[in-house]
């Protein structure tokens, strides 16, 4: 091909929500999957960069084209999978197997993260504030749980608030082994149980890998008083406008929720961009809950582009941003790639 004609391809892979719904998924199963708008404005932004666009799609499509040899200069990946722990790594390991780089973690950062027990190993280890915890794998370990009430419940691996209710805030025995049980039957996966925190909830918007990640900002989530009680629920999430208040803080507590976020995110090696999530104990210390190292991407409802709404940073620049980063990122491991061949 004549290189003065050559025009960079960016493939797409995602997950369309409508697809799943369509196999007879419910709304809460495919609450993390993208809309048509989210696909449409990530497409323009790379567009406007100056770059040709193949929608993909899901991983069978993937697969699919693959097998028939197609092939992209860069992914850009946010494709969640609908079952497994490792469902957000699928892609990438795919990906890897053919030597196409992508933009976001690897397979081992999404596989990880995505597991919110382990995640939580990792950051303990680390020295990051994180509320004590244990996993129920089966009702025979709820008996077994010594952590002070109250406790706060939710499934080990799942987002958008999956699984959370008001009721996910445990305050006695009696309502701990109700609440587990039906948690493990209904989400078939274990149970993440930890110590509530009373304090402020944050969430760190992070872009960037290793010693380049930066923290954008983070923002208080505020329940109104018409919101369900105890936790940013998927009830709150999925009716945030009128559920939610987002505020832009950069207060003493925030600014150490940022510190926190960017530690983590570098201890656990996530790249492009993502999200913290942290709850403040008693003392107003913000504790690492989770990362998003899939972070959503609709330009309107996911926290991301709120937070960066928040901020004045624009969705192109927010996209572009990603962009920056993983081809900052691929260029450097080719780098060190010609030099390990020499």
């Amino acid at each position: 091909m004549n290189a003065a004609v050559y025009k960079f391809k960016i493939g797409m892979t995602y997950d369309l929500r409508d697809d799943y719904l369509r196999e007879g998924f419910t709304h809460e199963e495919t609450a993390e999957l993208d809309l048509p708008e989210t696909i449409e404005a990530i497409e323009k932004v790379i567009r406007d960069n100056g770059y040709e666009v193949d929608r993909i799609g899901n991983i069978r499509a993937l697969t699919r084209k693959l097998a028939a040899g197609e092939r992209w200069d860069m992914v850009f990946n946010i494709a969640e999978g609908i079952s497994g722990f490792g469902r957000e790594a699928q892609v990438p390991a795919l990906l890897d197997a053919y030597n196409i780089p992508y933009t976001f973690s690897d397979p081992l950062g999404h596989a990880l993260t995505l597991h919110k027990g382990m995640t939580k190993h990792v950051v303990r280890d680390q020295g990051i504030p994180t509320p004590s915890f244990t996993v129920i794998k089966s009702e025979e370990d709820i008996t077994a749980v010594k952590l002070p009430f109250p406790l706060f419940a939710k499934p080990v691996a799942e987002g958008t608030g999956k699984g959370i209710t008001a009721q996910s805030k445990i305050n006695t025995w009696e309502e701990l082994q109700p609440i587990c049980a039906n948690l493990l039957k209904t989400f078939r996966q274990p149970v993440l149980l930890e110590t509530y925190l009373p304090g402020r909830e944050f969430t760190v918007g992070i872009i960037g890998t290793g010693k380049e990640a930066k923290a954008l900002g983070a923002i208080e989530v505020i329940l109104k008083p018409t919101a369900e009680k105890n936790a940013y629920s998927y009830e709150n999430k999925e009716n945030y406008d009128k559920l939610v208040q987002y505020v832009l803080v950069n207060d003493d507590e925030a600014r150490q929720a940022m510190e926190i976020s960017l530690a983590a995110w570098r201890g656990l090696d996530l790249k492009d961009a993502g999200r913290v999530d942290l709850r403040s104990d008693a003392h107003g210390v913000p504790n690492f809950m989770e990362v998003n190292s899939l972070a959503g991407l609709n330009p309107v409802r996911s926290d991301l582009p709120i937070l960066c709404n928040l901020l004045g940073m624009t969705y192109h620049e927010l996209i572009s941003a990603v962009l920056k980063s993983a081809f900052r990122r691929i260029e450097a491991n080719s780098q060190q790639a010609a030099k390990a061949e020499k």
